[in-house]
């Protein structure tokens, strides 16, 4: 048979194309998700033991979080060079967070006494203990002064070590105005954090290369230790969060992305690695610096993105909102407690204190469940070990939710303050300028939008002239 005359067959992939997509951090993390689940479900026991990578690689990133945020926050307000535009920045970011978050609370009340998950468990409430719980689901939790006072650190350096991001962000803003009022004196100082954030973000670079093995432990952990089992019985909960969260990201963050003229879909794509992660981790800070950098390569001036997004990981928690609602009003079908809509108002309005301060970390958003049971008297604490075991199936979604809604709020707030480079961020989310590495012998290079295909160039905008530097972009991986 002549060469001619083979029969055709399936045509291979291209080597290269195929070393390509391997070599994409959202394609490791997608395997390692999917590796980490299937040794979770196929070998429980040995799955639970690999808890150590998973918390490994958010320990490593954890500890970058605390100088990113102070560098990127200190350079911005130095370099901007006004305080009141500071001020401003951060009354519209709170503003808009407790709306969104009263909005996300308001649909998870709605849709939990539409669906009623919980009616027709009849739990007894005497057969429950606390027994089991984690320890702070059981101490008793801050007053609001108590949370006050809890953002001002004992030193200043003390905030660089510890896990809180308020501290954080308050030294930050601080440090930052104190160095412009320098003068003279504050420039090298000032030239020296952006030096300094550089070399942060190359380490940040290097760590993220570790994601998908973090996201593998972590993944299968979760499947190991609690199994899938545990969704069966509770599934309609589960299932009813999710879609819920769906509902308030494509809905209301849609909308929201609609009225400051961006589209969310590209958005979502644009920041695909990063929510992989966050799903394989169950937990948004391992994120909160690829977020930032991300956030400025889409034209987002650097202050605005180093207030909004550090803030809305203590104030703006989405998914966690709507997992306060839901799991409360849950609780209370499942034992039979009939809550009257006074009462359920009640605990919405304790549940906006109570949302605040929780850490993007894993179980937060059980702990904060916690604190609301106990600062309302209808439902008890012990009831939480009716939805103890499935908690670690909503922290995804919790998260997820809760990244792109602060992503959304930087950019929104950039849009309202004349801080968001439209034209760069609409050839940013199109593709036309992908977040990439930034050559080691070009650091010191600004990224430019030049010409983007079908659009006219922008106009000079003075009110967005200030303050508009972004950081050099770190490697998308």
């Amino acid at each position: 048979m002549s060469r001619n005359d083979a029969a055709p067959g399936p045509v291979a992939a291209p080597p290269g194309r195929i070393r390509r997509a391997l070599s994409l951090l959202y394609v490791q993390c997608l395997m390692g998700v999917l590796a980490g689940a299937a040794v979770g479900w196929l070998w429980p026991s040995f799955g639970a033991d690999l808890k150590p990578l998973g918390d490994g690689f958010i320990a490593l990133v954890r500890m970058m979080i605390a100088p990113v945020i102070f560098c990127t926050v200190v350079h911005g307000i130095a370099s901007m060079g006004n305080a009141r535009a500071v001020g401003r920045v951060s009354l519209k970011a709170l503003i808009y967070f407790e709306v969104l978050t009263t909005v996300a609370m308001v649909i998870g009340l709605v849709v939990v006494n539409i669906v009623k998950p919980g009616s027709g468990l009849s739990v007894d409430p005497s057969t429950l203990s606390t027994e089991g719980l984690p320890p702070e689901a059981t101490q008793s939790h801050e007053s609001v002064s108590a949370f006050v006072l809890s953002i001002i650190p004992d030193t200043l350096p003390s905030a660089l070590t510890g896990h809180e991001i308020l501290p954080v962000l308050l030294i930050s803003v601080l440090f930052g105005f104190g160095l412009n009022a320098a003068g003279e004196a504050g420039a090298g100082i000032t030239e020296g954090v952006e030096k300094l954030s550089k070399v942060l973000f190359t380490l940040i670079r290097w760590v993220m290369r570790l994601a998908p093995i973090g996201a593998f432990g972590s993944m299968a952990f979760t499947i190991g230790s609690y199994g899938l089992d545990t969704l069966r019985h509770l599934s309609l909960l589960v299932g009813s969060f999710w879609l819920t969260a769906l509902f308030f990201v494509l809905v209301v963050l849609g909308t929201v992305m609609r009225i400051n003229g961006l589209r969310l879909l590209p958005f979502l794509r644009y920041i695909k690695e990063e929510l992989l992660i966050v799903l394989g981790t169950s937990s948004s800070e391992p994120v909160l610096p690829r977020m930032m950098a991300k956030l400025q390569h889409a034209g987002a001036s650097k202050p605005v993105v180093g207030i909004t997004l550090p803030a809305g990981y203590s104030f703006n928690l989405d998914g966690t909102a709507i997992y306060l609602t839901m799991g409360s009003v849950f609780l209370a079908q499942a034992l039979g407690i009939d809550l009257s809509l006074t009462q359920q108002l009640t605990m919405l309005a304790v549940m906006l204190l109570t949302s605040k301060g929780a850490a993007g970390v894993t179980g937060s958003g059980f702990i904060a469940l916690a604190a609301t049971l106990s600062a309302v008297p209808h439902v008890p604490v012990a009831a939480l070990a009716l939805i103890f075991g499935i908690d670690r199936f909503m922290s995804e979604a919790r998260a997820l939710t809760s990244v792109i809604g602060n992503g959304v709020a930087t950019l929104a707030v950039a849009k309202w303050e004349g801080q968001l480079d439209e034209v760069r961020a609409k050839a940013v989310l199109r593709g036309d300028l992908p977040y990439a590495a930034v050559p080691e012998d070009e650091h010191t290079a600004e990224p430019q939008a030049g010409p983007v295909p079908g659009e006219k160039p922008a106009e000079a905008d003075p009110k967005a002239g200030a303050g508009t530097d972004r950081d050099p972009v770190p490697a998308a991986g």
